[in-house]
């Protein structure tokens, strides 16, 4: 069962409402003309429910099948990253310093492309609800729709969600069992020394030597306190300090990020900076305060959803084109608090060769976009068939 014949059919709607999606791309929980846009083209559909302003800007709408049965949650996430596009396509972002460089404007499109073919045909049992999520690539949107009580509020059984591949095969999908993306903390570093002039090291407790210190210390965690067969990543990402070239300053910032899948390995990380952070600076007579955020959990397939989604997921792209077990990611996805509540899967959509996520050069591809928008019809149709299983 390759791409519905009836969302292939509307796919040019569908490509024009993911380039103006990518026109106006916002963050965090602000996406209030994105979310306008999906509510007037939900009502357009005629879904049966329609809830907006969760968590600020998202979106639950409901579609009843025909006859009753459990309702299955379909997710997208709406927003973008401050980044200044470098795309030079006709649809640009217009709002300076912000654009779609992860997707998010192709994942709305394929959720709305399956909400007008659900509507139109109800071609199952239940109900499905469709989740437009705000807020995933920072402030944990999905977890304050779950926390403001979204999965008991639609009773939604299980849950589903799609993100795209730079890179992997166009139309070809992969996920896993278990993990497939890791936990995500980060860490703060603020060193605070006594500066002075530049020519006078001697009379300065320098900061700039014990941010660097602490820097090539901190790669030690991974090398020498870690059992290489299980994974993780400590990343400096930031090291902020100094104004000029003759002036010692008086403080520097190191800013980094974790990411784990074990609790065992994130304690030891905790422990390990904190200790890091207060040797270094004793060593150099500065003083070093660690401050450690605890970010999204690991993001988790239940086994026997994620085996289902890819029976789904080779009906839509064929056997040969999708990977059952594909090596889990050290990257993080908020969706874990939704699957922390329900069993699922999240899987992975290949869009063909081009620049990464999180480029100025990205831009989705629009022809995987009827791939995807099938792929979340079938899964509700298979799941929950009229007549039963």
């Amino acid at each position: 069962m390759p791409v519905v014949n009836r969302i292939a059919a509307f796919a040019p709607v569908m490509k024009e409402w993911r380039q103006y999606l990518h026109t106006i791309p916002e963050l965090g929980m602000e996406c209030h003309k994105t979310a306008a846009f999906v509510a007037e083209r939900l009502r357009e559909f005629g879904v049966d429910e329609l809830h907006e302003g969760l968590a600020t800007t998202g979106i639950v709408a409901i579609i009843n099948g025909q006859g009753d049965g459990p309702t299955i949650g379909l997710r997208a996430d709406m927003d973008g990253l401050p980044i200044i596009e470098a795309t030079g396509v006709d649809y640009a972002s217009t709002h300076p310093g912000k654009m779609h460089a992860c997707g998010h404007d192709g994942h709305t499109t394929m959720l709305l492309g399956a909400a007008k073919y659900l509507a139109e045909t109800r071609n199952f049992a239940g109900r499905v609800a469709l989740i437009f999520q705000p807020a995933e690539e920072t402030g944990g949107g999905a977890e304050v729709m779950v926390n403001e009580g979204m999965m008991d509020r639609f009773d939604i059984a299980e849950v589903y969600a799609l993100h795209n591949a730079p890179g992997f095969e166009q139309g070809g999908f992969y996920t896993t069992t278990g993990a497939i993306m890791a936990a995500v903390d980060t860490f703060h570093i603020h060193i605070k020394g006594k500066g002075g002039h530049g020519a006078m090291p001697h009379e300065t407790c320098d900061p700039v030597i014990a941010a660097c210190g602490i820097a090539q210390a901190v790669q030690s965690i991974v090398s020498r306190n870690h059992l290489a067969t299980k994974e993780l990543v400590v990343s400096v990402t930031q090291i902020h300090t100094g104004s000029a070239d003759n002036v010692i300053p008086d403080t520097a910032y190191i800013n980094g990020t974790v990411r784990t899948f074990d609790k065992d390995v994130q304690d030891m990380v905790m422990r390990r900076l904190k200790e890091i952070a207060a040797g270094q600076a004793a060593s150099y007579g500065v003083d070093a305060e660690l401050i450690y955020e605890i970010g999204y959990p690991a993001t988790v397939n239940d086994a026997e959803k994620a085996r289902f989604a890819t029976q789904v997921a080779q009906d839509v792209a064929g056997a040969d084109h999708v990977i059952a077990e594909y090596s889990r990611e050290m990257g993080a996805e908020d969706f874990s608090y939704m699957l922390e509540k329900r069993p699922g899967a999240y899987l992975f959509l290949g869009q063909g060769e081009g620049p990464g996520l999180h480029h100025p050069e990205y831009n989705f591809n629009d022809e995987v976009a009827p791939v995807g928008a099938s792929f979340f019809a079938q899964i509700v149709e298979q799941a929950q068939p009229l007549g039963g299983k």
